[in-house]
């Protein structure tokens, strides 16, 4: 069924594309009946890296979050940097309802997407993170005709989460992490850009005219396109 307010789907460098190890995961993906929901966070790595190096950061992050952690996967859904290049997270389709390990308690029906980079208090949020956070905010909300400035209800399926298991609690659609987890991620700095966040994405949708009608694909991902086979 397509939706009115449905965004594109904007450019994203694929698991194939940044070398992910697939034997190194569940085989096993596990969907939920649809996305209602986006949390936000930061992946608390440093904030000087080369954007041409990111796949090496992602390939270490999979890396601990399977062996160390024990996640299966790469916990995040997606991932953006700072150039805006939006990468695939966790296996199982873009486009699909797949449940990460993102925000315990509110992972059933919730994409996660994380900022690669660390940002606490004062730290510049760029902007071609930001609007490539809300792109994908909206094409994955949009899925489903939610618009990204509403209140949705989730239930919490673990005691560890900021509700008890069982619970109903409202969220924005596009919250943060902490919303849902005794956690300061995204960090202050991307947690108070999460209202204009959820403006540019709605604009996207069409429910906004000053919004932006579009987003450009970052060079970086230009080229790893033309490379990639």
């Amino acid at each position: 069924m397509a939706f009115p307010r449905a965004a594109p789907r904007p450019a994203i460098v694929l698991r194939t594309q940044w070398r992910a190890d697939e034997t190194k995961r569940d085989p096993h993906a596990h969907y939920a009946q649809r996305v209602t929901a986006v949390f936000i966070h930061h992946t608390a790595t440093p904030n000087g890296y080369d954007c041409a190096d990111v796949p090496r950061t992602l390939r270490n992050l999979y890396t601990g979050q399977t062996r160390d952690q024990r996640w299966g996967d790469l916990g995040y859904n997606f991932l953006v940097d700072k150039c805006g290049t939006i990468y695939e997270g966790r296996a199982g389709g873009t486009g699909r309802p797949v449940v990460g390990s993102h925000t315990l308690g509110f992972n059933q029906g919730t994409t996660g997407i994380a900022a690669i980079g660390t940002f606490g208090r004062d730290t510049p949020v760029p902007a071609a993170m930001e609007h490539a956070i809300a792109a994908l905010a909206a094409w994955k909300l949009g899925l489903n005709g939610i618009d990204p400035t509403s209140k949705v209800r989730l239930t919490s399926t673990n005691d560890k989460s900021r509700y008890a298991k069982g619970a109903s609690a409202e969220f924005d659609a596009i919250s943060g992490h902490r919303d849902g987890y005794a956690t300061n991620c995204p960090g202050e700095a991307l947690f108070a850009r999460l209202p204009a966040i959820r403006k540019i994405a709605a604009g996207l949708q069409g429910r906004s005219p000053r919004a932006p009608s579009g987003v450009a694909l970052p060079a970086g991902l230009r080229s790893l396109q033309q490379t990639s086979h």
